[in-house]
């Protein structure tokens, strides 16, 4: 089994698509029984509010409003393009830990592949259903879905548990350097930092399979940076 880890956050549409792209990638190989993805928790706000407010009040007064909207129009365009519907009119703003905790959660209960399930729906909540995933309620209905117990889940979050361990990730990967996401590092040592291509991961699967050597690819196009 091969092992990639990427390093993102929830609210980041770069990592939103950066990890479309790599199961795509998976997928076109036919490797699905042969990698996993483990999700690395990383945040671009870390001391964004636990209050939901709508995300393009939070992109504009970040980068101000015609370049925050010229922003979110190019990224629905490249989304579309790739088969990702974001509907940032919808989006809501609001502290990623909670759901980085359930992350958490669900790889060292169920493991890479129901972890990879529920990033996924955390992705579509986030960007493109205007879900508040730091909302107990809504998080344990989305944690049912992949597979995990909704009982479990509730004591979970209304306690601090997995609260160290993810911090202590996050501190880890800024000490490390870390600054851009998203970040995938291969068995190899293989990096692919920021959204490149379906191709390019898929390229880089096959050298990480084949055991060439430590390389390190720039990131071609966006990414988010903090």
């Amino acid at each position: 089994m091969m092992k990639v880890e990427v390093y993102g956050d929830i609210a980041c549409p770069w990592c939103r698509l950066g990890t479309h792209q790599f199961h795509r990638a998976v997928a076109a190989a036919d490797a699905e029984p042969d990698v996993e993805l483990v999700h690395r928790p990383y945040q671009l706000l870390p001391d964004a509010s636990e209050e939901p407010r709508p995300l393009m009040d939070t992109v504009a007064e970040m980068f101000g409003p015609e370049q925050a909207k010229a922003m979110v129009a190019e990224m629905t365009r490249v989304g579309a393009g790739e088969g990702i519907e974001y509907r940032f009119d919808r989006a809501v703003a609001v502290n990623t830990l909670t759901a980085h905790r359930l992350l958490w959660l669900a790889l060292h209960e169920h493991g890479a592949k129901v972890q990879a399930a529920l990033a996924t729906s955390l992705f579509d909540a986030y960007f493109r259903d205007g879900v508040n995933v730091a909302d107990h309620t809504q998080l344990t209905e989305l944690a049912e879905r992949v597979g995990l117990a909704s009982g479990r889940v509730r004591d979970f979050l209304a306690s601090e548990e997995g609260g160290a361990e993810v911090r202590e990730q996050m501190a880890a990967a800024r000490w490390e350097g870390i600054t851009t996401v998203p970040r995938f590092v291969f068995e190899n040592g293989e990096l692919i930092v920021g959204v490149t291509s379906t191709e390019a991961l898929g390229d880089s699967l096959r050298q990480a399979s084949g055991g060439e050597g430590v390389t390190a690819r720039p990131h071609r196009g966006r990414s988010a940076q903090r």
